[in-house]
């Protein structure tokens, strides 16, 4: 029997954003532009692209804005509308019709587990995906849709893996895994933010999950870890010993925009593609050499 369909999506987003302090104090490091969009929009845009239609946004305190960005503004669409803004009106108004938002609210600070069982009420008794919004990935095929199209051929729960630096292991979820065919990994084990010597891998989760309701149980139960949160990789491993868990290398350039620099190269990139700014940007760049 094929799987149901995975319809909705959890965006956690009540997190501190310490990387980012000072510009996260006030404000909420998912709203950071890149380019001309918040972070937080390109995660919702890729769920969208990957038939999502229900997305789930975990806030917290001081993240209304988040709220305001995908919701109606008709002050600004009146202004918009009498200043003849035709087209910057559309692009407006289709952040707020783009998919049925519903918001749950994480009371403290507990890890990524945490925010996940948060939407476990509104999730019910359907496989779901998470989404983190500081990880952008670009590409022809949206990263979420590369696992929803592994999980839909009859497969378990489903990672979004890359390999990353052995440097760079300590920053992550490491996978151990048996390869198998296109990319895809029967997982093991997993491994929260390992030293080098100790990462069974250089295979990273890299903030894309296809998830069956199985995990909310499982993270009920599971104790504080690292940082005394609730480490959403510790459940996986509990679920990787009762059903199988799959990992998808994904196709696509990733990028961590949470960190500065990786925020900062993000930016160059996107501009560079952007259709208007990309050409006179280029050529801005060029002349700093």
């Amino acid at each position: 029997m094929l799987p149901v369909a995975v319809r909705k999506a959890v965006i956690p987003a009540a997190g501190l954003g310490t990387r980012f302090l000072p510009a996260t104090k006030a404000s909420p490091k998912e709203m950071l532009p890149l380019v001309d969009k918040p972070l937080i929009q390109y995660a919702v845009e890729e769920a969208v692209a990957s038939g999502i239609k229900d997305i789930i946004i975990v806030t917290g305190r001081g993240k209304r804005a988040i709220e305001d960005h995908f919701d109606r503004s008709f002050e600004l669409e009146e202004n918009l509308k009498g200043n003849g803004k035709s087209k910057l009106l559309r692009d407006i108004r289709r952040i707020s019709e783009v998919a049925n938002f519903c918001y749950v609210r994480q009371s403290e600070a507990r890890g990524l587990g945490h925010a996940v069982l948060c939407a476990r009420h509104l999730i019910g008794d359907e496989p779901f995906a998470v989404l983190l919004s500081d990880e952008v990935i670009d590409g022809p095929v949206p990263a979420l849709a590369q696992l929803i199209q592994v999980y839909d051929r009859g497969n378990g729960a489903v990672l979004g893996v890359k390999k990353v630096e052995l440097a760079e292991v300590s920053h992550y979820g490491i996978i151990a895994s048996k390869r198998l065919a296109g990319g895809r990994h029967r997982v093991l084990d997993l491994v929260e933010k390992p030293a080098p010597a100790d990462a069974p891998s250089r295979l990273a989760v890299i903030g894309r999950y296809v998830l069956s309701p199985d995990i909310f149980p499982i993270l009920e139960r599971t104790a504080p870890g690292k940082n005394h949160e609730i480490q959403l990789t510790d459940a996986l491993r509990e679920l990787a010993r009762q059903a199988p868990i799959y990992a998808q290398e994904i196709q696509g350039q990733r990028h961590d925009a949470g960190d500065k620099l990786g925020f900062l190269i993000a930016t160059v990139d996107f501009a560079l593609k952007n259709p208007v700014l990309g050409p006179p940007f280029a050529r801005y760049l060029k002349q700093l050499r």
